[in-house]
């Protein structure tokens, strides 16, 4: 599928999603959100795709937020529905996802960028990187699930005082966060993160997508985690991983996971 701002490639078993706006920093607008969600649901549901990293183009920004331009006079209802419709369609979108989703972290991911980063599964950084949630000083608050997912990640009082100030933190200290898991140079960002990724898809996808229901369900209001990884580790036992998994274990071999 052909894309105006973001770029796709897929190799390997790997599915790169490049944010392609580098003269607007990648600031997300309406039609980037809707290609960025196009473009995981076709990787999520191709079956030769076990990871996918998203990232931004150039080497000054991941995501420096959102297009302001595209929502500065809009109304009480418009503004609550610009932030649903962007939640359901990219944001919980990709937290849900059944495939892992890196975010490489490459300069500024402000607002919405970071929003889209900490949708992600994990995430590592360049150390040029910049991250911060500046709605306040615009007036509004983060949209896009940041008042939810920074306090998860980082704690409250932290994501209080992040979001209070508009403040910016550098890579070393979003790490000593918890925000991202690793740090390294701009040259050695993508490499870390398909190194990580060629770690994961030796492992089954199927349990995989599995343990990331079980692993959201802790944050969602009303659902006992507990319970969701007792079912999905009971379903776990009636797939063609599993018995793969265990049997070539007991035969002592390398497992070759058919994904089912």
């Amino acid at each position: 599928m052909n894309y105006e701002n973001i770029l796709t490639v897929s190799q390997n078993g790997l599915t790169t999603i490049t944010i392609n706006r580098p003269s607007k920093l990648n600031a997300l607008n309406k039609v980037t959100i809707e290609e960025l969600h196009n473009a995981f649901d076709a990787a999520d549901k191709d079956a030769e795709t076990k990871v996918i990293i998203i990232t931004g183009a150039g080497d000054k920004a991941f995501v420096a937020g959102a297009d302001i331009s595209e929502f500065a006079n809009f109304s009480v209802e418009n503004g609550g529905k610009l932030a649903a419709n962007g939640q359901e369609l990219l944001f919980d979108f990709v937290e849900n996802l059944s495939t892992p989703v890196i975010a490489a972290v490459n300069g500024f991911a402000l607002g919405g960028g970071l929003e889209l980063a900490m949708a992600a599964h994990f995430r590592v950084a360049s150390d040029n990187a910049k991250m911060g949630l500046p709605e306040v000083s615009l007036g509004v608050i983060p949209g896009y699930g940041g008042t939810q997912r920074l306090p998860q990640l980082v704690g409250k009082g932290r994501a209080m005082e992040l979001v209070m100030t508009a403040g910016m933190i550098d890579a070393k200290t979003a790490k000593d966060y918890g925000l991202v898991n690793h740090v390294v140079s701009q040259e050695e960002l993508i490499p870390l993160a398909e190194k990580i990724a060629s770690k994961i898809k030796r492992n089954s996808s199927v349990a995989i997508s599995k343990a990331i229901k079980a692993v959201n369900a802790n944050y969602k209001d009303g659902i006992n985690g507990f319970d969701v990884e007792i079912e999905q580790f009971g379903n776990c036992f009636g797939t063609e991983d599993f018995k793969e998994g265990t049997t070539a274990f007991l035969e002592k071999r390398k497992a070759d996971f058919p994904g089912k």
